[in-house]
């Protein structure tokens, strides 16, 4: 349990020491979306009946701030490591596998929630929020951090430069993240888009995720969370037998 806080706390310390880049920069970033997006769109769209274009996009973009940070955390950290070859004094104590595992995923959800909750508060000057079920909106964006801190440690391992994390998160995250109905309901899109949302599991959620604010989604919100819990077992199995077989680390 002591090595497991060790590793945990010392993640953490990592993006807390440098909070102006890893917290104060993704929030000024969402607010733009939410000036620009709101300004250019309000009382021009209606999603939902009775809320505002800009109530409605506060969600999803509290919910990618949260995914795309909990990615950024495990990621570059992991790919830090590797590079400048300190990832020797993690590997070699008697940490085993699960409480790496654990710690930098912690960590990424840490990092994740803070990013998301300066978001929120700082929109919440903007608009008129109302929160109608806040078990769901807890529940969403710590699986969502989760998933995605889990799949930031996986990026870390395969990756051997900065530049490749880079690419995977431009052409992987930063799409999914995007077509995923954080500017938009998918019942807007032509039938095909349509179809090819429901196979972006980052749709899930934010989907889920804006339920609990609106009481209203484009999915059943119990359904969603099957699925992210799903691709959150799958991702975090994935990441567990690569730190195990060494691969990239150790050899």
């Amino acid at each position: 349990m002591t090595r497991f806080r060790t590793l945990a706390g010392k993640e953490m310390l990592r993006f807390i020491k440098v909070s102006v880049q890893t917290v104060g920069a993704p929030v000024l970033t969402a607010l733009l979306y939410l000036v620009i997006f709101g300004h250019a769109l309000e009382g021009r769209l209606e999603v939902y009946d009775g809320v505002r274009y800009t109530s409605f996009l506060v969600p999803g973009l509290v919910m990618m701030s949260v995914l795309q940070n909990s990615f950024a955390n495990s990621s570059s950290s992991l790919i830090q490591s590797k590079i400048t070859g300190n990832i020797v004094f993690v590997l070699l104590p008697p940490i085993s596998y699960a409480e790496f595992f654990a710690a930098y995923v912690l960590a990424a959800v840490v990092r994740g929630l803070v990013v998301g909750a300066g978001v929120l508060a700082v929109t919440l000057a903007f608009v008129e929020l109302r929160v109608v079920a806040p078990l769901w909106v807890l529940t969403f964006a710590l699986a969502g951090a989760a998933l995605l801190g889990a799949l930031g440690l996986v990026a870390g391992v395969l990756c051997e430069k900065i530049d490749q994390l880079a690419a995977f998160q431009n052409f992987v995250i930063v799409p999914l993240t995007f077509l995923s109905g954080v500017f938009y309901s998918i019942h807007s899109l032509p039938a095909f888009w349509q179809s090819a949302s429901h196979a972006n599991p980052f749709f899930y959620m934010i989907d889920g995720f804006r339920y609990g604010f609106f009481g209203v989604s484009d999915f059943p919100p119990a359904a969603s969370l099957a699925i992210v819990a799903g691709a959150l077992a799958a991702v975090s199995l994935g990441a567990l037998a690569l730190l195990r077989s060494g691969y990239k680390l150790r050899h």
